[in-house]
């Protein structure tokens, strides 16, 4: 080859790798999950937004309005008590009421905007999980659609619990942010038990795990049990200096939790007083949970190649936690039953997202696992993301509580209400209202103490109650306000204010209140031109 054609054959070859960059080479292109996992963002934080307060949504609100009202000395999130020892102070409220300080926004704003921000936390906690065990690209979309569809077909409605119906109201909950940190300290402790390295690495899991347990203490169960699946999956057998980075993880995690100063994490351990709440997750589990079994085959194959697996771990560890809690009646722990649904939908992702050729037990097990989606969207999961505008079947909707926007605007933050009411008792504390008797137990106040304002509660709603009993109740308790259901009698020195435009409510006012109180609600009213002439009740 002559020089000439050697000079024009370098030139060339030039030439095309220049043209190729120029065209694209090395340009970024999105991978499936960064694609569909932006959209199910953008979905699922649109539904999330247009269902209104419900459940728990006002309970946690509460607590940023506290936060935001006394960052350090917060009150009780329902109630005009003390708050110390409440454990829903965690970082992740703390960090709450700090925004809503400096922003001026409510506290039910706030929850609204953590919506997105704590999905951004999942999706992005769930990718990095799914590429620690495989490094095949559908997986996560796989496992995504998997963690949110494949249920069953009885409603699943519980913080924590990540199907399409029920996060379309917990999404702006501590519980999922929470759950986001877990995928991403299995993430950690996969990467760590694959190649081990320096102790730093080992004390920031912990301190990942730490933060976990102190922002939903039950959610970290979970979160530490896939860690110990990772660690035990490791390699065999482990070096002492192994196992002592891995006894780093644990010291730290203690640490973080035990320097918390709002509450000790710690004291809620063997804590029976919400154990009577969670005993109906143990109820219908199989209607609940059955379509999640379709995984069973894939984990199955998984133990079969490696009996150390680090799903097959967690599937087996979670379960020993959930049968602890029935056993023990210590129901509380069955919270962890939507991620022991885990592992079964991810390894049935991963399963599934094999290259092709497919061998016929994978194309049957693929059929199986499209019908079993199908059944779970279409009786169960549709509505979430379907709005009835435009539902041409009549899809299961999420819950529409009746607002209090009638009610809240005449009350000032503060203010205490009596009320009986399921839907009041729950969201009225979003507002900055406080009632006579919060509706859920609290490490900050005894539960003797709590049942005993219910039942205050109730002998002052009774119909055979006296007015001197009644006048006593509202003094003890500093009682402004009523709020009765319409079929209640307001009592005859209360005074009717409102009404509610859904539900019939009445808001009326007792002498509970501060003289000077009443008189600045007057004038606030007088002043808007929404005073209207109080009827005194019959």
């Amino acid at each position: 080859m002559t020089m000439a054609t050697r000079g024009a054959a370098l030139l060339t070859r030039r030439q095309v790798h220049g043209s190729t960059a120029l065209h694209g080479r090395g340009r970024w292109r999105p991978s499936p999950y960064v694609v569909f996992g932006g959209l199910f963002w953008i979905v699922m934080s649109l539904a999330f937004w247009r269902v209104p307060m419900c459940c728990d949504f006002g309970q946690h609100a509460a607590v940023i309005e506290r936060l935001k009202a006394d960052l350090l000395h917060p009150r009780h999130p329902m109630a005009d008590l003390p708050g110390a020892g409440s454990p829903y102070y965690s970082p992740y409220a703390v960090a709450q009421g700090a925004f809503a300080r400096v922003t001026g926004l409510a506290g039910w704003e706030i929850v609204k905007l953590a919506g997105p921000l704590n999905l951004l936390v999942l999706l992005t906690g769930l990718g990095r999980f799914v590429k620690v065990l495989t490094p095949r690209q559908w997986a996560p979309v796989l496992a995504l659609f998997a963690m949110v569809v494949l249920w069953g077909t009885r409603m699943a409605w519980w913080s924590g619990y990540l199907g399409l119906m029920s996060m379309t109201g917990n999404l702006g909950y501590p519980s999922t942010f929470a759950i986001g940190l877990a995928f991403w300290a299995w993430a950690l402790a996969g990467s760590l038990a694959k190649a081990p390295r320096g102790v730093m690495s080992y004390a920031g899991l912990g301190v990942l795990c730490g933060v976990i347990l102190l922002v939903h203490p039950i959610s970290s169960v979970a979160a530490v049990t896939g860690v110990v699946a990772f660690a035990a999956s490791a390699r065999r057998p482990l070096p002492f200096s192994a196992l002592w980075k891995w006894a780093v993880t644990a010291v730290t995690a203690a640490v973080i939790a035990a320097s918390w100063p709002y509450y000790s994490v710690f004291s809620l351990v063997g804590d029976e007083s919400v154990d009577w709440i969670h005993q109906q997750l143990y109820t219908e589990m199989p209607g609940r949970f059955w379509l999640a079994l379709i995984g069973l085959p894939a984990l199955a194959l998984r133990f079969r190649k490696n009996r150390r697996d680090p799903l097959v771990l967690m599937f087996a560890l979670d379960c020993a936690v959930v049968a602890y809690g029935w056993v023990s009646g210590h129901y509380t722990y069955g919270r962890i039953l939507g991620l022991t649904l885990v592992p079964l939908q991810f390894a049935l992702a991963i399963e599934l997202a094999a290259p092709r050729p497919w061998r016929r037990w994978r194309m049957a097990l693929g059929g199986v696992a499209a019908t079993g989606a199908a059944i779970g969207f279409f009786t169960l999961q549709a509505g979430a993301v379907v709005p009835r505008a435009v539902d041409p079947v009549g899809f299961d909707q999420p819950p529409r509580w009746p607002g209090y926007g009638w009610a809240v605007s005449r009350l000032h933050k503060g203010d205490v209400v009596l009320t009986d009411g399921y839907y009041p008792t729950r969201s009225l504390p979003a507002y900055g209202a406080n009632l006579v008797a919060p509706a859920w137990p609290d490490a900050s106040l005894a539960e003797d103490t709590r049942n005993r304002r219910l039942q205050e509660v109730r002998d002052y709603l009774a119909p055979d109650s006296t007015r001197a009993e009644r006048t006593q109740t509202v003094r003890r308790n500093h009682v402004r306000w009523l709020l009765l259901s319409p079929d209640q009698k307001v009592p005859e020195e209360a005074v009717v204010v409102a009404w509610g435009p859904r539900t019939g409510e009445v808001l009326a006012r007792v002498s509970g209140g501060n003289a000077d109180h009443y008189k600045a609600d007057q004038h606030k009213h007088h002043k808007a031109g929404q005073h209207k002439s109080e009827q005194k009740s019959p």
